[in-house]
């Protein structure tokens, strides 16, 4: 099992849903940089359980604590950065009934299939989305970084169901775009609880939770996510690219199920004369004037907005009874699942879209920076 990612920027990620702790490893980041712990717990929270009624009721306060890596000032001191997080909340009865009935959706069968029984069970083990708390975690430090650098990172729900958000403005590059895209982002930090662009489109997509929930079942969503100022010239060719780098990270998260930068499934029906981002001369260089390719050409980074946007699966564990097999007796059984579970997974993962981001952005920058003269 491989719980490490990045090249230059190394993040392992240890523990269970319902162990002692979860936690992260942080290797490589720049030395006397000093983690603000204020706003690490403000990120971190954004991600927390038991916010809202959209939202499972499970309760944990996910707070960082850094055991190593910092010096006596509290900047990063060259060694590995490793954080823990208690879990305080976990009722590992809940899963008694798919200790031997897997959930249609989730891994229990899969997990079955590879550890036959060794598994850890109880809250989905490591395959469960508590484990993206310790990512945010290095997220939430990746990002501070970023923005020392003047990098802008920002996310939102541009889809619950039916319901939809405002588009990020990161397509046209003209001033108006820009400074709408500025105002955007300045809308999703002003501390409002539900993570999107417009007010309105928080009734429209709780409306769609709650339903669900009614119905004891789950509704998917799409993330959007941007970073605004990253410098042209970042990241590798291939294998090593922008996107290659964010898609590692992206697909690792439980339950993304998609992924697409830029104009993304769009160019599937484009003539190359509308996809292709025309050049012109900004500030005395050459620069794209518009941004369909996400902001990165060949792995690189282009100096334009980089844009992707995921989806998120319904969450697999719903109250509904649904067809499953008993593995011991290898007959069909019928499983309703009665644990604390989010009605919807998007919302809580808007800020774990950031930390990805973030993580990716900032690796590719230390292992891949644009090459001097």
């Amino acid at each position: 099992m491989s719980s490490t990612f990045g090249t230059s920027l190394r993040v392992t990620v240890f523990g269970q849903s319902h162990s002692p702790a979860i936690g992260c490893v942080v290797e490589g980041l720049p030395a006397g940089f000093s983690p603000d712990m204020g706003a690490l717990r403000a990120f971190m929270s954004r991600r927390a359980p038991g916010q809202a009624s959209w939202s499972t009721p499970r309760k944990e306060a996910d707070l960082p604590n850094i055991v190593s890596g910092l010096n006596q000032r509290g900047e990063t001191c060259g060694a590995p950065l490793a954080v823990i997080i208690e879990n305080t909340n976990t009722r590992s009865g809940d899963y008694d009934d798919v200790l031997h009935v897997p959930r249609p959706g989730h891994a229990d069968s899969t997990a079955q299939a590879k550890w036959h029984g060794y598994q850890d069970v109880p809250g989905g083990g490591h395959f469960s989305g508590r484990l993206t708390a310790p990512i945010c975690a290095a997220g939430g430090i990746a990002l501070q970084i970023l923005a020392s650098r003047g990098v802008r990172v920002g996310a939102h729900l541009l889809r619950v169901g039916e319901a939809t958000d405002e588009p990020f403005a990161a397509v046209q590059l003209d001033s108006p775009s820009a400074e709408r895209l500025q105002g955007q982002l300045d809308m999703l930090s002003d501390g409002r609880s539900f993570p999107v662009i417009l007010r309105e489109s928080a009734d429209a997509m709780i409306a769609q939770i709650d339903a669900a929930r009614a119905e004891q079942d789950s509704v998917g969503g799409v993330i959007e996510c941007v970073a605004c100022g990253m410098p042209a010239g970042v990241g590798s060719p291939m294998f090593d690219g922008i996107e290659s780098a964010i898609a590692r990270l992206a697909f690792g998260i439980p339950a993304v199920k998609s992924l697409e930068f830029g104009a993304g499934s769009l160019v599937g029906s484009m003539r190359g004369s509308a996809n292709n981002d025309p050049y012109g001369v900004v500030d005395g260089a050459a620069a794209p004037l518009t941004n369909n390719a996400g902001g990165n050409l060949g792995g690189i980074t282009t100096g334009a907005p980089v844009l992707f946007r995921m989806a998120i699966k319904p969450t697999p564990s719903i109250a509904r009874p649904q067809a499953s097999v008993n593995l011991e007796r290898v007959q069909p059984e019928e499983l309703a699942i009665h644990g604390r579970h989010d009605p919807c997974i998007a919302p809580r993962a808007v800020p774990v879209a950031e930390a990805v981001m973030a993580l990716a952005l900032l690796d590719s920058w230390l292992a891949f920076p644009p090459q001097s003269l």
